[in-house]
């Protein structure tokens, strides 16, 4: 609940009441009037095809505590508060600004290329206390501050997202946040096609770093030297991986879980995650950097470590019938996080063959060609024996077949699969690669019955 009173939010976002509601607070913030529940208070935003000022109506008619529109659809509205503002993506910012000092708890932004949505799975899962973190993809200058809004009254620390799509974007995300752990997770050849050059991606993620206050914390990776030369003066850094602060001195695969000693800062602490992949344990440094950057032990956040747990598309293992498994990471791609994912294709214990259902990776610039050739022999040398390329720059992958679409793409690897085989499913999110997961699904449920 926003334990704030209209009058309250009115003045915080810069709007004016226009008609008065009931008593209470809302619930939580909303901007899309199909998922209206009651109590909550609607936020009409202008979109590329719609209004949302014009659903105002629908909104208060399903039971929203309030409205926040622009002044020239606030005519004959009634049923609950109705406030105006001249841009109501302002007044939402605005106001979640106001409720994240409110609730005056830690706040940690992570950002980077890649892993930043399982490092802050990972938090959610270690760090002690009450914890808010960001939703799914929450994580723009809409998806951040509806958040924030979210966190009760009593929340200890909010974990949220930071997605960068131009320059100035993560540090208006860090006005509303204003974080006291700021985490970048890796630098590396994405937005290319917006921002142009590697160094200019490096300076939008250390938009996040400017904003640290001086008692804060960087979390940096150990082989970025470029960031941490964009930390504040004073402000502490703490870096994960080889070399850095929190390292793993040692790791092993047990029976479908990875036992590891991790350091930090010359404390060793055991750690029992409860997966395999070596792109997750360098996610899982990255959130132990941040616990430690909040005050907890080693100790403290390996007892936390079993409750781990990911958000839906990224590198779930599907498993279905006549012994095939898919790796369902189809949630977003780019040159970093393809390889890791065809890394741990490989290194999955399997005895039949590998097969990888391969879709666009976008915003790569000039040198997309390039990239999506460099995955595709990685995918060969790493033992790919079966390669289906999906989109319009998938034939640089050099695929054994090629479709232009997700749904061409699910009847293909529906006919291509054998038993036993391992398929890694992954492309960039417009591609919608899940479509082919959730047609192996249907098509090849386990022989128990059980629709994993």
């Amino acid at each position: 609940m926003i334990e704030l009173e209209a009058e309250r939010i009115a003045s915080e976002g810069g709007a004016e009441i226009v008609a008065r509601g009931g008593e209470g607070h809302p619930e939580r913030a909303s901007v899309d009037s199909r998922e209206i529940r009651a109590g909550d208070l609607f936020f009409g935003l202008p979109g590329e095809s719609a209004d949302g000022g014009g659903f105002a109506s629908a909104a208060l008619e399903a039971g929203a505590w309030g409205v926040v529109v622009a002044p020239e659809h606030a005519g004959g509205l009634e049923g609950g508060w109705v406030l105006t503002a001249d841009d109501p993506l302002v007044a939402l910012q605005r106001l979640a600004r106001t409720w994240r000092r409110e609730l005056g708890c830690k706040a940690v932004g992570i950002t980077g290329s890649t892993g930043k949505t399982s490092v802050k799975d990972i938090c959610d899962a270690l760090l002690p206390g009450r914890v808010h973190a960001s939703p799914e993809n929450f994580n723009t200058e809409v998806g951040l501050p509806l958040a924030v809004l979210e966190a009760p009254v009593g929340t200890d620390t909010l974990v949220l997202e930071m997605a960068m799509r131009g320059r100035g974007q993560i540090a208006e995300l860090a006005r509303i946040a204003d974080p006291d752990v700021g985490a970048v997770t890796n630098v590396g050849p994405v937005h290319l096609e917006l921002l142009g050059t590697l160094e200019a991606v490096v300076e939008t993620k250390a938009e996040l770093l400017a904003a640290l206050p001086a008692d804060g914390a960087a979390v940096l990776p150990a082989d970025a030297p470029e960031l941490a030369e964009a930390v504040p003066a004073g402000t502490r850094t703490i870096r994960f991986g080889p070399g850095g602060e929190v390292e793993a001195a040692s790791s092993q695969v047990d029976g479908g879980a990875l036992d590891c000693v991790v350091r930090v800062e010359g404390e060793d602490a055991r750690f029992r995650f409860p997966f395999t992949e070596a792109y997750n344990l360098t996610n899982a440094l990255a959130a132990i950097a941040i616990g430690t950057a909040l005050g907890s032990t080693p100790a403290e956040l390996a007892e936390r470590a079993g409750g781990i747990g990911f958000s839906r598309l990224r590198g779930e293992l599907v498993e279905l019938g006549d012994g095939i498994v898919v790796v369902n990471d189809c949630y977003n791609a780019n040159p970093i996080s393809m390889r890791a994912a065809l890394d741990h294709l490989a290194s999955l214990d399997r005895d039949g063959r590998l097969v990888a259902v391969l879709g666009d990776m976008n915003e790569l610039g000039p040198g997309a060609e390039s990239f999506h050739r460099q995955a595709g022999a990685r995918a060969r040398e790493l033992g790919v024996e079966v390669l289906v390329g999906v989109g319009e720059l998938a034939p640089a992958y050099g695929p054994d077949r090629h479709v232009a679409d997700a749904e061409s793409a699910a009847g293909v690897v529906e006919e291509l699969l054998e038993p036993g085989d391992t398929v890694l499913v992954k492309g960039s999110r417009a591609v919608g690669l899940e479509t082919v997961t959730d047609r192996l699904r249907a098509a090849r449920p386990p022989a128990d019955g059980d629709p994993r």
